[in-house]
């Protein structure tokens, strides 16, 4: 069942505003419609500010020229040097921004390189840029502050400093949410800028319609391919996407498969059609597996064979909801089995067999695993057992490469959702800082990306895709 206010004609939406009825009307999100591509910035006007001290200056003007942006720079002309320099690269133009910009101009993105700010004073460079350039964005604008992780802040002040960066970028992108904007914050440790560069195109562009209020820590543990493509990312890649049947899986599969990826389709034998349809949509190959089945570890390894695997979506899961006084031992265990343990034994025997060094492992875990639910104590459980498991993989696995990330899925509009009682999912899609639940292929999206070798700064990460939820962690 879809969103009905974003089904409303214009005509209605506008007739809704106009007699003034207590109806919020969510701004409909700006989505790609296309592989990835060279330029997803094409001409887009970003406005781009460094704090005193700020050290990612060429690697955001790299960034923006190659993805074809047209930066505005907050300040003199040194600042403007590295973005003029680079612009001239890629023949993109870098202009000085206004200092009061005018009330009808509009920009696409906001851009703040705020790595420099170690006291609680230098936070007033947030108030300094967003004061006046947070109203000139765009409807599906893009906010990302950069920062440095806690852990490598020498004192109480620049901890302090660097902990409020996150809280900013929460509370503005509440603010810009409403219009269908979002807002990111992207932590880098010193030796991780040359990872930068692709998260940050993600996050610019239309495919992180749905991801805003989020965190990413960026590190160098996982070594980097030489090699980082920007189109047909996963070219000549084999994924193994549990739960493809329908829904998220669905969506993920296609994704995967137009940047090039073979995807196997695994499914239960009991969704062998649907499954086997999908396979043949994209020109992957269907796998009928259990993954509760004790044997199941075995048979995908023997299934994949030689060829190996490079890419692992653990997508499958169940919810069977009850309180916990009124649910059966047989409900737990089966959510437990099918949404921890098998996810266990298949990671063990895939990390120890086809699992080629650089793969990169995906778990879908749930905002239940996070802030839980009512009726839910087996489902958020194993869930939140995901995040255990993802952040204790990581550091394990990053010798090899191999990067280990959690996906956590908030309101989105699936078979599942269209089953909640009408209220229940109303107050689900409005909750949140875009007014609206996401679609299967915003969590797609993001699981392709992070499939991607561009994600090789982002291991031990979990990132909520739920468009700013007011509730939960």
């Amino acid at each position: 069942m879809s969103d009905f206010l974003l089904e409303l004609s214009p005509q209605a939406r506008k007739l809704i505003k106009a007699i003034g009825l207590p109806i919020p009307m969510p701004q409909r999100l700006r989505r790609a419609k296309q592989p990835w591509e060279e330029r997803p910035l094409q001409d887009a006007a970003v406005v781009v500010a460094s704090s005193a001290g700020a050290t990612l200056a060429e690697t955001i003007a790299g960034t923006l020229a190659r993805a074809g942006a047209n930066p505005l720079v907050v300040g003199d002309e040194a600042a403007l040097a590295p973005y003029r320099e680079a612009g001239e690269a890629y023949a993109r133009p870098a202009d000085l921004a206004p200092a009061e910009p005018d009330r009808k101009t509009k920009v696409d993105a906001l851009v703040l390189d705020a790595t420099g700010i170690d006291t609680t004073e230098g936070l007033r460079t947030l108030y300094d840029f967003f004061h006046p350039w947070a109203p000139r964005l765009k409807r599906c604008g893009r906010v990302v502050v950069l920062g440095r992780p806690l852990s490598v802040q020498g004192d109480p002040a620049a901890a302090a400093a660097q902990r409020a960066l996150d809280g900013f970028v929460r509370s503005i992108a509440k603010e810009i949410g409403r219009k269908g904007s979002t807002a990111a914050f992207v932590a880098v440790h010193p030796g991780a800028e040359d990872r930068v560069e692709p998260i940050l195109r993600f996050l610019l562009s239309p495919r992180s319609a749905f991801l805003t209020a989020q965190p990413f820590d960026v590190t160098a543990i996982a070594a980097a391919p030489d090699q980082v493509p920007v189109t047909r990312a996963l070219e000549g890649k084999v994924a193994l996407l549990t739960g493809a049947a329908r829904g998220i899986g669905k969506a993920t599969a296609k994704l995967l498969a137009a940047e090039g990826a073979h995807v196997v389709c695994l499914d239960r034998p009991a969704d062998d059609g649907p499954t086997s349809q999908v396979a043949r949509d994209i020109g992957g190959s269907v796998l009928s597996v259990d993954v509760s089945d004790p044997g199941a570890p075995q048979a995908i390894c023997d299934a994949l064979g030689d060829r190996g695997v490079d890419i692992v979506v653990h997508n499958a899961g169940v919810t069977r909801d009850k309180t916990i006084g009124r649910m059966k031992s047989e409900l737990w265990d089966m959510t437990i089995g099918i949404n921890l343990t098998a996810v266990l034994a298949i990671t063990d025997a895939l990390v120890a067999g086809p699992l080629h060094d650089q793969g990169r492992i995906i778990c879908l875990s749930s905002v239940a695993g996070l802030a839980g639910n009512v009726g839910q104590t087996n489902y958020a459980t194993s869930k939140a057992g995901i995040i255990g498991l993802v952040q204790h993989l990581a550091p394990e696995l990053a010798d090899r490469g191999i990067t280990v990330n959690a996906v956590t899925p908030g309101f989105i509009e699936t078979r599942l959702t269209a089953a909640i009682p009408a209220m229940i999912r109303e107050a689900g899609r409005r909750l949140s800082a875009v007014g609206q639940g996401g679609v299967p292929q915003d969590v797609g999206e993001l699981i392709t990306f992070l499939a991607s070798p561009g994600a090789a700064g982002l291991t031990g990460n979990v990132i909520r895709i739920c468009g700013g939820a007011l509730i939960g962690a």
